[in-house]
Order: structure tokens, then sequence, then C-alpha cells
């Protein structure tokens, strides 16, 4: 195993088929979340990565892949609202918008939301289908990630979950996947669809405090999905070698005792220094690092992009994480952008961190890895051998359902 605390991403040589999912129209809108993936696509672009794989323009999600997860009163209202149905519904205090939470700053009304949450959801269900069918080893969905909306609420600037929808898919091959998560908020939303079972082990490593319901280290799951849930709560000001030390011997231990047949990781830029809202401390190359090592385990990983507050830093990240997909070193001096101020005024791919304290000590980040090392000696090897059959789509599905009717 590689030393924790001087982990790195270097080129290994070894080739993966990467398929990148990236949808034009998305780009094309107005919203934060259009600005962020026309700006990291273009950065893709000027780096030529786009030659070392294949690009996908994904079909979009019909109303039937949504109610898999979410509940057909709030997909039904997601079609309908558009920013002059707002205008009208708040004028007459509609209880519609707080019971779904778009009237939350952040799950904002546009125009065109449905169709956005219909080509997000789209690439991130065709990228686990494109695994499902080992037709790539890497699937990339920079536009996905909405880890935090829940079956009937938006929650995060997320509608509807693509996270869960994904998984869903991959799970009519797969038997066991797992779910890591580097974003700085926690995703509650994807933990709670699949607490009670040990086919997803999800493994996120958060900010805590920000949802007393989920997250906290001692949240591991219940019932059959016991001990399958791991959640890293850590403070403010988390650096590289931090993050490091916890990360490879919990992903080693992970990947050693649940083995799993596909991996899920969120590469959320709001764990990077620098964001709007996020906290930590971590430079690109430590971010880009975890996944350098996931990859190493040549097990087929879906990547998809979360949130991240700062454009810039987003499209940085974003771009040299595509990069360790194909295998492939970046010069830091960004190309062909010199009139995009949000690179300014270095005109570099890779951030220097904050000096900023770390608040985690080595005794937190001892702590932490200790008890979730513990909570991973509890995991059945190999769970999976107790299949007979890959169980039904539904059923997976009707136990969230019946988790979320009981909270």
């Amino acid at each position: 195993m590689e030393n924790a605390a001087n982990l790195a991403w270097v080129p290994d040589g070894r080739k993966r088929r990467v398929s990148y999912y990236y949808e034009p129209a998305i780009g094309n809108g107005n919203g934060r979340e259009s600005q962020q993936i026309s700006t990291t696509h273009n950065l893709i672009c000027s780096y030529y990565l786009p030659r070392y794989m294949d690009i996908i323009r994904p079909p979009p999600a019909q109303h039937s892949d949504f109610t898999k997860f979410h509940s057909p009163e709030y997909i039904s209202f997601l079609r309908l609202v558009t920013p002059e149905y707002y205008a009208r519904l708040k004028t007459v205090t509609d209880p519609s918008l707080k019971r779904f939470n778009l009237d939350a700053w952040d799950s904002p009304v546009f125009s065109g939301l449905f169709d956005y949450c219909r080509l997000y959801a789209g690439a991130s269900i065709s990228a686990a289908a494109k695994l499902n069918r080992n037709e790539a080893d890497i699937a990339i969905n920079w536009s996905g990630g909405m880890h935090r909306a829940k079956t009937d609420k938006a929650c995060g600037f997320g509608y509807v979950n693509d996270v869960v929808l994904g998984i869903l898919e991959l799970l009519k091959v797969f038997k066991r996947v797992l779910y890591i998560d580097i974003g700085y908020y926690h995703g509650e939303a994807v933990q709670e669809a699949f607490h009670k079972t040990d086919r997803v082990m999800t493994v996120s490593f958060h900010k805590s405090g920000v949802d007393q319901r989920r997250g906290d280290i001692t949240d591991y799951g219940v019932g059959k999905g016991e001990y399958y849930s791991l959640n890293a709560p850590l403070k403010n000001g988390l650096d590289d070698a931090s993050f490091a030390t916890l990360f490879v011997p919990i992903i080693h231990k992970a990947m050693e005792v649940y083995q799993p047949e596909a991996i899920v990781l969120l590469c959320g830029p709001d764990s990077l220094s620098g964001d709007a809202l996020g906290k930590f401390n971590l430079s690109v190359k430590g971010h880009g690092a975890c996944l350098g090592y996931i990859r190493s385990f040549n097990v087929p990983l879906m990547l998809l992009g979360g949130q991240g507050h700062t454009l810039g830093n987003v499209a940085r990240c974003w771009c040299y994480e595509t990069a360790v997909s194909v295998g492939k070193e970046l010069n830091d001096d960004c190309p062909m952008i010199a009139d995009d101020d949000c690179f300014a005024p270095a005109y570099k791919l890779h951030i220097e961190p904050n000096p900023m304290e770390n608040l985690n000590t080595d005794g937190d980040i001892a702590k932490i890895k200790k008890t979730l090392l513990k909570q991973l000696s509890q995991v059945i090897h190999a769970p999976s051998v107790q299949f007979q059959d890959t169980p039904p789509i539904s059923q997976v599905t009707e136990e969230a359902e019946e988790d979320m009717e009981t909270r």
C-alpha cells in the first residue's frame, strides 16, 4: 500500500477505456451549473483530452427513470414548475413550494429546470449502463453527482438524485457497489437510499455537523446494511496529508473486505481550497490523488461531479481528474484560456492551498481511522456469496422507499 502521507498520482502506464458523457445543452444554459460544465469542457478540450476518450451525448432520462427513486408527485411537480408558475404559487402561498423545498436558496427555480434534470440524470444512467455492458472501464459524468436530492424534495442544488439512479442501474448487473464521496457536504440522500442493504457500501468523507441526522461516525447503517455505511466527519482546514492518511487505509480495507464489483466516486470540488462555501484545504493534486488510488484497483468506475462553488477551481479539478482517468499528465500552464477571468491571475491548472489552520489533529485522524477500520472489520467478507440471484431492481428501491416512509 502507498505511503498514505505522501499519496500522489503518477501515471502507471496502464490504459483505461474511458467514456466521457457530455451534453452541450447543459453547457448552453444560464445557470451556475451550466457555466461550470461549459468551462470544464472547454478546459478539457484545450488540453486535447477528448482524443483519449469516447465522447458520448447521452439520451435524457424519462419519467419512469425518476420514479425508481423519487415520488411520482414530486416528479410531476418538477415537470410543471417554471419561474412564471413559481411566481404564481408564491402569490397564493402554495404549500407545494415548501413541501418540495423549491423555495430554498440552494434549490432555485429556473427556466428549463426539468430538462436540465433529464439531461444530467440521463448521463449518469447511461454511464452506468455503459459499465454494465463492459464497454468502458471508467465512465465520467461531471454534470451529475446531486447526492443530496431526496425522494420528494430538492436539496443542495440537486433536484433529482442521479447518484442513486446510477447505482440502481449498476445493481442490475453488479452485486456489490462501493460509493465513495469526497465532497465537503455529506450525501445523506444516497446513504438513506441504501443504508438497509449490503449491496451498496457508502463511504463519505465530509464536514462534520452539517447534517445532524446523517453523517456522524456512529451512523453506520441498520439491519442488513449494518456496517455498510461509513462516515468520516472532518473539521475545517483539512489538508492533503491528513486526508490521505485517512483515505488510503479506509479505502484499502473497504476494497479488501467488501470486494466491490463496481465503484462510484463523487468528486465534489467543494472540498478544494478556496471554495466559496466549503472550508477544506485540499489541492487539486491531493483531490485527484484519491481518484488515482481508486483507479489503481482496476474496478469498473463511474465518476460524478457533485458540487463546487468557485468556477475556476471546479474546472481545474474535473479537468485534472479527467487526465488522471485517461492516464495523462498535464502542463500546469493552462492553454488557450488567457481571456477567461476565472483562472486569473496565475492562469495555472493547480492551486496553492490557503494558509489556514487544519483543525483536524493527528489524534483526530487516528481516532476516525481506528473507528472506521473497526466497523469494516464487522463486514462479512465478500457478502455477495449469500445471493443466489441478483434481486430485482424494485426490491432495492422498495427498501429505500420503506425507510423514507418511517422518517
